[in-house]
């Protein structure tokens, strides 16, 4: 009786720990889906350049999915036309939060090159992308 309780509380356990996964899978999917919405609704000539993280270190995902938090901020939408969509994806993409281990990092947002707004959309996606593998 005592093993048949031990192996019935590893499978629910173990099944729990499946379905948990494919659930932030999919929260990521749809995150990157919505930068690739707002890529074609942002100003992208006279703005201001932003902070854009490449390429950060297994640990500062956080750290750099903040700066692009910080930067989303300062974006614009191409036109008044736009507005809206525009204004729902940003609050969207302000919620964000990424579950990995935070640890110190020695990189801030003002230590990464300044981008302009596509190419800071294209490399936010580029960072939803490696934390969706």
């Amino acid at each position: 009786m005592e093993r048949i309780t031990i192996f019935c509380m590893l499978f629910f356990c173990s099944s729990m720990a499946l379905t948990a996964a494919p659930h932030k899978i999919v929260k990521y999917r749809q995150l990157f889906k919505t930068i690739e919405r707002l890529e074609t609704t942002v100003k992208n000539t006279d703005v201001e350049l932003l902070h854009t993280p490449e390429n950060p270190v297994e640990g500062c995902l956080f750290t750099a999915v903040t700066c692009f938090q910080k930067g989303i901020l300062n974006l614009q939408p191409e036109n008044s036309q736009v507005n809206s969509t525009f204004t729902q994806t940003i609050r969207v993409l302000k919620r964000f939060t990424i579950s990995t281990p935070v640890k110190h990092c020695e990189s801030s947002c003002e230590s990464y090159q300044k981008k302009n707004p596509k190419e800071f959309l294209k490399s936010f996606a580029k960072l939803i992308k490696q934390v969706i593998r």
